[in-house]
């Protein structure tokens, strides 16, 4: 058996967590041989909750968990942590601006970012899930100047996945036979759900998105904004938000990070856009296609983009600039 890695998992006390400790625990994402030392860390008035969890953690009785450890502590959160989920954010409430929200999870993340820097091993995988995912990554990326940037990235798997599926809806066909959706820009309704380059395998034939579906309207219309628009219409139907959704969205993650994507398979993740060559401002995280290998990803280069992809690439684009300008004068305050 390999020695135990630790991942910890913030806002553990948390629905996302709830659904998504038990798969990470069983070896769902870093594998079933790889034994687990769970850290869960939130804040201080949801420690009896986190006893809850630990308690169902060991009556799941799984041979990969070695130790269940809950913490409101940093310092003891991220310490020589190997994986760091980080599913804690300040959510939205009523009435709430947009930049008191940033404003928020900027101390958040530059706190997380610290301990992160002193405590974790350099080698750290950080998944940010908390929105605004991309730019609260950013800053915890910039408060560990000594954790390369390349091991940060945010959650827009579950974008990509909602895309894979509703295309897969209109073909009649299963979710894995389509491959090669891109997830472009912000974790947000700006986001831009592309299926330029997208393929779906029908009756045993890869066929290009636009061909299968054969509806052009659709594809640039509601298949765009039905992506952009699901996290509100999930809210509004169960009154909470994606939990089981996301937090399979963050195993797929993960677990592509662990052990690859396949070849000739792209997936979409928030990485930092710093040598792109798609004309994405460079200090931002920004969701491109990636290929990864070795525990190291890649944007996929030479993608062509047309004129009505052009435009809402660079809306994002746009959005996630005045984001990490907002974040970054409250960081430096």
């Amino acid at each position: 058996m390999a020695e135990p890695i630790r991942v910890v998992v913030t806002g553990a006390a948390g629905q996302i967590a709830y659904s998504l400790l038990y798969s990470i625990a069983k070896g769902d994402v870093f594998g079933k041989e790889q034994p687990i030392i769970l850290v869960l860390l939130d804040i201080s008035p949801m420690l009896p909750v986190l006893d809850g969890v630990v308690m169902e953690l060991q009556d799941c009785a799984l041979p990969l968990l070695r130790e269940v450890i809950p913490t409101d502590k940093v310092e003891v959160g991220f310490k020589d942590i190997d994986a760091a989920i980080l599913v804690g954010s300040m959510p939205r409430k009523e009435g709430m601006e947009r930049k008191d929200l940033l404003k928020a999870n900027v101390a958040i993340f530059k706190t997380q970012g610290a301990a992160l820097d002193k405590y974790a091993k350099k080698s750290v995988k950080v998944l940010v899930v908390g929105n605004p995912a991309n730019t609260n990554c950013l800053i915890a990326s910039k408060s560990a100047p000594s954790i390369p940037k390349e091991n940060f990235s945010c959650l827009t798997r579950l974008d990509h996945n909602r895309a894979s599926s509703q295309v897969a809806l209109r073909c009649g066909v299963s979710s894995d036979k389509v491959k090669n959706v891109v997830i472009w820009g912000n974790h947000s309704s700006t986001q831009y759900p592309d299926v330029h380059h997208a393929k779906v395998d029908l009756y045993g034939a890869e066929t290009g998105v636009y061909e299968a579906v054969k509806d052009e309207a659709w594809l640039r219309g509601d298949f765009i904004s039905t992506v952009q628009q699901r996290g509100a219409a999930v809210i509004k139907a169960r009154k909470l938000s994606s939990a089981m959704s996301a937090a399979k969205a963050i195993c797929d993650h993960m677990r592509d990070i662990w052990f690859g994507t396949k070849e000739g398979e792209f997936i979409s993740m928030g990485v930092h856009a710093a040598g792109n060559t798609y004309g994405v401002p460079e200090d931002l995280i920004y969701s491109f296609p990636v290929q990864i290998k070795n525990k190291t990803w890649k944007i996929v280069d030479g993608l062509l983009i047309n004129d009505f992809s052009r435009s809402k690439m660079d809306a994002t684009a746009a959005e996630l600039v005045e984001e990490r300008d907002t974040a970054l004068d409250f960081l430096s305050q």
